[in-house]
Order: C-alpha cells, then sequence, then structure tokens
C-alpha cells in the first residue's frame, strides 16, 4: 500500500449547548435543589460552618460549597433530599436557617410580598397548603 495516505482528520460533534455557551467563560454548577445546570452567578454557594449552612456572598469562605438557586423552592427541595450533608460531605443534621432567612429576604425584595409567617404555603383561597405524609 505505498503511496497510499490514509486520511486520519477526527471529526468531533458538537457538545450539547456548546453554540448557547460560546463567549460565556462562567463556570457551571449544578443546583442541589432541582439539580438544574446553571452559571454561578444566577447559584447561590452555600458552606457548613459548625454545623450551620453559610450563604458564602462572595464565594470565598473555605471548605467544600454546594450550589443552590436562590429561590425557595429549590431549597426547599435540598432540605427535603437532604441534599447539604451530601453535597458537602458532612455527616449529621445541618442547620439552615440562616439560608432560609437569607432566601426568603431575598424574596421579599424581588417580589415585594411578604413570606406565610409560618412558612406555610397559602392556596389561593387563602387556605393553608395541606403536605402529604
Amino acid at each position: 500500500m505505498r503511496g497510499h495516505e490514509l486520511d486520519l482528520t477526527v471529526v468531533r460533534s458538537p457538545q450539547p449547548g456548546a453554540a448557547q455557551d460560546r463567549g460565556r467563560n462562567e463556570p457551571v454548577r449544578t443546583c442541589v435543589g432541582c439539580r438544574k445546570r446553571a452559571s454561578i452567578g444566577e447559584l447561590l454557594r452555600v458552606v457548613a460552618v459548625d454545623g450551620h449552612l453559610v450563604v458564602d456572598e462572595r464565594r470565598r469562605l473555605p471548605g467544600r460549597g454546594a450550589w443552590l438557586h436562590p429561590g425557595p423552592e429549590c431549597l426547599t427541595k435540598a432540605e427535603r433530599r437532604r441534599a447539604f450533608p451530601r453535597a458537602l460531605r458532612v455527616s449529621g443534621v445541618l442547620d439552615a436557617r440562616a439560608v432560609r432567612h437569607y432566601v426568603e429576604r431575598r424574596a421579599v425584595k424581588s417580589t415585594g410580598e411578604e413570606p406565610s409567617p409560618s412558612g406555610v404555603g397559602m392556596k389561593e383561597a387563602g387556605r393553608p397548603v395541606m403536605s402529604q405524609p
């Protein structure tokens, strides 16, 4: 087979979302609540400090971080799934009151609505939403 050269050009298929991400150099992380990927600019970094969850606004605190959308829905999902101890590789229960307060305060600023006092959701008719066992 002398005189014949094989063309070994590699053709790569585009990565999913590659066209969308072109030009953006911001890292992408996964929300521990809804498990959707988003840029770090859209997510909150949460770290564990002495058994308490703390929002790391400047993204500078030491240690492992978990990423969360700043909405109460994602926080509720993350707590229900017990995602924080797993993501942060911490044993035991973590107190999320500070993160809940931060998320609710942020929601009030963006919508202008006060959160329900007991943390229970309300239906349109004003009756509380009943959780299922």
